[in-house]
C-alpha cells in the first residue's frame, strides 16, 4: 500500500502532466516567491522558461534528400512544428562545404508546444535512456542557459523503432528569460536561477552533491578561477 508521502507526489506528477504552465503560474512561481523573498523581490525576476531550441546536424549527409526528408518527418513526429533547414555562412573547401549549403536542422518551440515537450522529456523520454543518471550541473552556459545532448531519437514515444535505418541525435538547449537586477547578474547568480527552477520542475540532474562541501558560491568561483588559472599555466607551456 502506498503512504502517504507517494500519494501526494504522484498528484503533484500528474498535476505537472495536466498542464505544466498553469503548475508554473500558480504553484512553482508562487512558492519561490515566499521561500525566497530575499532573492527574488520582483515577481518579474523569478526564473522562467523561455523556449526550447532543438538542433541536428547532418553534415555532408544533409545532401541525400531521402536522408533529409526522414529527419525532417522525425523532427515533425516529436516535436509538432516543421523544422528549418539550417544552412552554411560561408564556403570551407577543407570540409568540403559550399556557400549555403544544406547541413542540418533547428527548431525553436515556445508556448503551449513548449511546456508539452518538457513534459514529455522528464516524465517519459528519460526514462527510456538506460543507465541514466542525470545531467551534469556543469552543462549550463554564462547565460544560464541549459543544454545536453541526446544520442538517438528511439528514445521517444512517436518514432517506430522499423522506421529508423541510422541513429541520430539531438541537441537540445533550454533557454531561461532571466530579467535579474543589476545586483544579481552574474554567471552564478544566473545558473543559480536554473537550478531553483529545474528543482521545482523535477528536471534531472545528477552532481548536485558536488559542491555541497563548499560554503558559500565565492567558494565555487575561486575553485573555477584555480581550473582556469592552472588551464592557461599548461596551454602556454605546449
Amino acid at each position: 500500500m502506498l503512504n502517504q508521502h507517494s500519494i501526494e507526489e504522484i498528484s503533484e506528477i500528474y498535476s505537472l502532466l495536466d498542464n505544466i504552465k498553469e503548475e508554473y503560474k500558480n504553484g512553482i512561481k508562487p512558492i519561490i516567491l515566499k521561500n525566497s523573498p530575499n532573492l527574488f523581490k520582483n515577481p518579474h525576476t523569478v526564473p522562467k522558461l523561455k523556449k526550447i531550441q532543438i538542433n541536428r546536424g547532418l553534415g555532408l549527409a544533409a545532401q541525400n534528400t531521402n536522408l533529409l526528408k526522414k529527419s525532417i518527418d522525425e523532427f515533425e513526429k516529436i516535436t509538432g512544428q516543421k523544422p528549418v533547414i539550417t544552412r552554411s555562412k560561408k564556403a570551407i573547401a577543407g570540409f568540403k562545404i559550399r556557400e549555403n549549403m544544406e547541413l542540418g536542422l533547428t527548431v525553436t518551440l515556445r508556448g503551449e508546444k513548449m511546456y508539452a515537450f518538457l513534459t514529455k522529456l522528464i516524465f517519459f523520454t528519460f526514462a527510456q535512456i538506460r543507465d541514466f543518471r542525470g545531467f551534469s550541473l556543469r552543462s549550463f552556459d554564462k547565460a544560464g542557459n541549459f543544454t545536453f545532448g541526446l544520442k538517438e531519437q528511439l528514445i521517444f514515444p512517436e518514432i517506430n523503432y522499423d522506421d529508423v535505418d541510422q541513429n541520430q541525435g539531438f541537441t537540445i538547449t533550454l533557454v531561461l528569460d532571466n530579467c535579474l537586477p543589476k545586483y544579481r547578474s552574474t554567471t552564478m547568480d544566473r545558473i543559480l536561477n536554473g537550478l531553483i527552477l529545474f528543482r521545482f520542475l523535477r528536471f534531472p540532474l545528477n552532481d548536485s552533491g558536488y559542491y555541497d562541501k563548499h560554503s558559500s558560491f565565492a567558494d565555487i568561483n575561486r575553485v573555477w578561477d584555480r581550473k582556469r588559472h592552472l588551464k592557461r599555466k599548461r596551454w602556454s607551456q605546449e
